[in-house]
């Protein structure tokens, strides 16, 4: 029999391995609170990993879901994506019904998160596994004197069968930065597709996204997380990216759910939450 909530090793890793019922599967690690694998019920893998993934200490894993928190990206003073996707949280919690199983793991500031971002936080990383849906959710809690603030994301590396057939839809009519070229737009078109390196960030996105492929679709939705990113890297910037393979970015589509544009403002005391939902079709 499988157990429901599993302490494992993964690379050689501290993890958790969560099973539900139906037989979906979930992977997090300790690093990072990292999401590296999700397995919907009856269905195959759907979050990609690099073949190179590195999996040490302080170094960041290129795949599943990383947490990008307090800063997203280089949009700001912090260390690109923050810090807390490559610092080892604590398990907190997990438990298992007759159609679901979820897990819990959290992270507070200590002397080394101070000197890099010198605020109190506590947070707290949710996964919530059901059937052909899992729902990722960011709890932030600010248990110090004054106000903090901060930018995030939800950075899921979806796994594709070829990223030049993928559509996109969903984003139509929506204000988009183009980080290749700085500049900013208006989505025209009602699907996008993947044919050079992209890296946006939609703002104020309300409906969910769909990607589609041969014979299989995911669907995104998020609450409280605004803002969307589409990021693949191409062939030449993945070139460059020595935990990537050659052909690595054929097989992986980052779209991800955030707080980028508009930070999220904490009072003391006060809590925050962001969830990602993403459902196998």
């Amino acid at each position: 029999m499988i157990e429901a909530i599993e302490h494992i090793e993964f690379h050689g890793m501290p993890a958790v391995r969560i099973s539900a019922p139906d037989g979906a599967q979930a992977t997090i690690l300790r690093h990072g609170a990292q999401v590296v694998s999700w397995i919907p019920a009856g269905g195959e893998e759907r979050l990609f990993l690099s073949e190179n993934a590195k999996f040490e200490r302080g170094v960041p894993v290129r795949g599943g879901i990383p947490i990008c928190f307090p800063q997203f990206g280089s949009r700001g003073p912090l260390p690109k994506h923050g810090f807390v996707r490559t610092v080892e949280w604590d398990f907190d919690s997990g438990r298992s019904g007759s159609d679901f199983a979820t897990a819990t793991m959290a992270l507070g500031d200590d002397d080394v998160s101070r000197e890099i971002w010198p605020h109190a936080f506590h947070a707290e990383l949710t996964v919530l596994l059901s059937g052909k849906r899992l729902d990722v959710e960011l709890g932030v809690r600010n248990p110090g004197d004054e106000t903090i603030s901060f930018t995030c994301a939800l950075h899921s590396y979806l796994a594709v069968r070829e990223v030049e057939e993928a559509q996109i839809q969903g984003l139509r009519g929506l204000r988009y930065l183009d980080a290749t070229k700085g500049t900013e737009h208006r989505e025209s078109g009602t699907e996008l597709m993947i044919e050079a390196e992209t890296d946006r960030i939609y703002f104020d996105a309300q409906k969910p996204v769909l990607v589609s492929e041969r014979g299989r679709s995911l669907g995104l939705s998020a609450e409280n997380l605004p803002d969307v990113v589409v990021w693949n890297p191409w062939e030449h910037l993945s070139a460059t990216l020595p935990d990537m393979t050659k052909l690595g970015f054929r097989r992986m589509l980052c779209i991800e759910h955030g707080a980028i544009g508009k930070p999220v403002v904490l009072p003391a005391g006060a809590e925050w939450w962001g969830r990602q939902s993403l459902l196998a079709l």
